[in-house]
């Protein structure tokens, strides 16, 4: 699905304009990267809002679209208000169709209620992370990763070399040899209910009392 975000050039800049521009509900920002030079721009709060609170808009390509002339583009910086959580400032990248990207993508786990650790061994999943810098062509950016724990048991983890990726795809810490662990499920304490149950099939059973 693409995502366009929708620009006007902004001519007034500094802190008193940028000010000036959140009170009337506009959003300074700016674009830049490439061959081309920076450019200040500024958004309507409202329009841009709606994209940014959906997962994609942190992890895609997007359409900046700038006064009707549009180009492919990374989110890569923004501000929040601490209280009233508005967007204050916002920053994009240009991208080139032939040279590689580092993003951020987030991590969907799947199958966590039926993985053995859990359903069996009673165990509690723990996210190591939640999300992934991985390297790609534009084209190839992935909106997420799975991690499937449908066969991961109680005191084991899934490293990043134990995911799959879409082609054209890389972890950026594989690359420097790390293979950081991504999720895990610890064995509950005292153990499992099914390992309580064996043991106590187990013991000798107590002499009536007479």
């Amino acid at each position: 699905m693409e995502i366009i975000i929708q620009a006007k050039k902004r001519e007034s800049k500094g802190t008193s304009a940028s000010r000036r521009l959140r009170r009337a509900g506009t959003v300074p920002g700016i674009v830049y990267g490439g061959d081309k030079e920076a450019v200040s721009l500024e958004f309507d709060h409202k329009n841009l809002f709606l994209e940014f609170r959906h997962e994609a808009f942190h992890a895609s390509i997007l359409t900046l679209d700038v006064e009707g002339k549009k180009e492919s583009v990374l989110l890569r910086d923004y501000q929040l208000h601490p209280v009233r959580n508005t967007i204050q400032h916002i920053d994009f990248q240009r991208v080139s169709a032939t040279e590689k990207i580092h993003v951020k993508v987030p991590l969907h786990f799947i199958n966590e209620d039926v993985a053995p650790g859990v359903k069996l061994g009673g165990g509690l999943v723990t996210h190591i992370l939640t999300e992934a810098d991985v390297s790609c062509l534009a084209k190839d950016l992935p909106e997420f990763i799975e991690v499937d724990l449908a066969n991961l048991e109680a005191g084991h983890s899934i490293h990043l070399s134990e995911i799959k990726l879409p082609k054209g795809v890389e972890f950026v810490q594989l690359v420097h040899g790390e293979d950081t662990a991504v999720v895990s499920i610890a064995k509950p304490r005292g153990g499992s209910a099914a390992e309580e149950e064996e043991t106590a099939a187990e013991a000798p059973e107590a002499p009536a009392a007479e």
